[in-house]
């Protein structure tokens, strides 16, 4: 298992050499900093806790501050733990980068996905809408609420709320190219959130 953060830069699209064009998400992945090793004797598990983004030291706290001096490093502004990679193989302070990973090899894609504000039941749940026409007073509205003798709206139900906004992992995207100069991962189809957001890339959990 390996990982590495970084920042959604924007999609575009490459050309195979058979002429087939290749959608990819382009991802600034690190540098990234090397906070904190955790392992199995001291903290239960093992993972290393990596800093993204150097954070200006007036806007950071002395906790913050304190916390990357351990490491002889400046505070971060995106900090996350990747489980599974081994703490032996890093020291405090190493610095890991986008060659960490391979033309071709499968990773999951884990960042908070666009919010949508409040939103019906349609756009929410994919529900279908009721009939258009004249004689109906009910087009958009959530649906049957289920039997009427509970008196009561049971768990569970699909209503209108607030969509999006939420911590999502998209699995099994193949890296298409790596730029090790620019510290870039091009990544094949799309990932969650919008531009500039943080993302956290993984070694595919499952595989193909």
């Amino acid at each position: 298992m390996k990982g590495i953060l970084g920042k959604k830069v924007g999609m575009t699209q490459l050309f195979r050499e058979d002429g087939t064009a290749v959608t990819v998400t382009v991802v600034e992945a690190g540098p990234c900093v090397v906070l904190q090793k955790k392992d199995e004797t001291t903290d239960g598990y093992e993972a290393i806790q990596l800093g993204f983004k150097e954070k200006k030291e007036h806007r950071s706290n002395k906790p913050e501050l304190g916390h990357a001096k351990k490491a002889n490093a400046k505070a971060q502004s995106f900090i996350k733990e990747i489980r599974g990679m081994n703490p032996e193989e890093y020291e405090l302070g190493a610095v890991v980068k986008a060659d960490l990973f391979n033309e071709g090899e499968l990773v999951d894609v884990t960042g908070t996905s666009k919010g949508k504000g409040f939103a019906g039941a349609i756009k929410r749940h994919n529900q279908s809408r009721g009939p258009m026409s004249h004689g109906s007073h009910y087009h958009r509205g959530p649906g049957s609420l289920g039997a009427i003798a509970p008196n009561r709206v049971f768990k569970g139900q699909t209503l209108p709320g607030r969509m999006g906004g939420e911590r999502i992992t998209t699995q099994n995207l193949q890296v298409v190219r790596v730029d090790s100069e620019k510290n870039l991962l091009l990544i094949k189809g799309n990932v969650p959130g919008p531009r500039n957001s943080y993302l956290v890339i993984r070694s595919a959990a499952k595989g193909v």
